[in-house]
């Protein structure tokens, strides 16, 4: 799949006969090369940019589709040859032997609000940028912030403050302060939308539940719900392997050898998890906070929370006692506040 062309590969499931052909990224075209297939037909293409359009009209239209996981697709460790052609060939000959790893197609509304997610997530990272090269500006010019903590209200009244004889190097600074000023605004525009959905859509309990745990907050517990979508097709345990924050492993024989965690998966899932986890650090008390996102979450999900809250302050507490790095405590926490996220997911209402 291309922006501009698709490879097919066809193999009859009885001859093994192969037909291959070049189509337009239509649709349409699509399901007519497939309709002239004898049937019944199963496709397979691997996820990427073109996004899940595809399976969405194949399966209106009664064809089974599969959309694979390009991280476990099988391939010979000596092919050294990648053309698009043979990679059509390659999956159509895993999916005749049931061979490819699916992933888990969201909904259209599920895709529409991670798209949302995601766009805030972008926003972040661009705010985190621009903020860096104004400061950076500044220290290159002798200027430092004195007076505590950066990118707060003082903060701001003190950067509207700062003059410049030189012309080139205002409008420098002028230029920077206003990337920072537009994006922080396109942060806040993206807050509210997020905060409104979650409050009124088809994830709000879900996010409500979550919201039982400290450090998952509206904003969080939001992502959380739509980037896993499916939460039943794992466990509490499996769930920490889906976001990359279980140990690597080299073993053979009787050596076993553990290194540092596997960052597969969902890179914003992880980053939200272990974020989460540092609030765990401090003492356990029920702040109001805490108290007002408990009061829209059903007794049982309350309790769980609780029960989750308490078990991962002890895991700090022994952690520290053992004196283990905090940047490792805290990846060991996040792991299992993982799995503290799918129980409450589970859980019925």
């Amino acid at each position: 799949m291309h922006a501009r062309s698709v490879a097919a590969a066809a193999i009859d499931g009885v001859s093994g006969v192969l037909v291959q052909a070049r189509l337009s990224p239509s649709h349409d075209h699509i399901r007519s090369w497939l309709a002239e297939l004898s049937g019944p037909v199963a496709v397979a293409y691997v996820a990427g940019p073109t996004g899940f359009g595809l399976y969405r009209a194949l399966t209106q239209a009664g064809v089974r589709c599969v959309v694979a996981a390009p991280s476990k697709l099988q391939r010979q460790s000596g092919d050294r040859v990648k053309t698009d052609a043979k990679d059509a060939v390659h999956r159509a000959r895993l999916l005749r032997l049931d061979e490819v790893a699916p992933v888990s197609v969201p909904s259209v509304a599920q895709e529409a609000a991670r798209d949302l997610v995601r766009a805030r997530e972008d926003c972040r990272g661009d705010l985190m940028r621009v903020r860096h090269r104004l400061s950076k500006l500044l220290l290159r010019h002798g200027i430092v912030y004195p007076d505590g903590q950066a990118w707060t209200g003082v903060h701001d009244a003190w950067l509207r403050r700062q003059r410049f004889t030189s012309p080139a190097v205002r409008m420098a600074f002028e230029s920077d302060y206003d990337a920072v000023l537009t994006v922080k605004a396109r942060r806040d525009r993206l807050d509210a939308a997020i905060a409104a959905m979650a409050a009124d859509s088809e994830f709000t309990p879900l996010v409500r539940r979550l919201g039982c745990l400290r450090g998952v907050s509206t904003l969080t517990g939001f992502a959380l719900a739509v980037e896993i979508g499916d939460r039943h097709r794992f466990t509490g345990k499996t769930i920490g392997s889906f976001v990359g924050l279980v140990p690597s492993e080299y073993s053979s024989g009787a050596s076993r050898t553990q290194g540092p965690i596997t960052k597969t998966g969902n890179t914003h899932v992880r980053r939200l998890l272990v974020e989460a986890a540092w609030h765990h650090r401090a003492r356990y008390v029920t702040g109001k906070t805490l108290r007002d996102r408990w009061e829209l979450a059903p007794p049982a999900a309350r309790a769980r929370g609780d029960a989750g809250n308490r078990r991962l302050h002890d895991r700090w507490i022994n952690f520290n006692l053992r004196r283990k790095r905090p940047v490792i405590a805290n990846v060991a926490v996040a792991r299992e506040l993982a799995g503290w996220c799918w129980s409450l997911a589970v859980m019925q209402q």
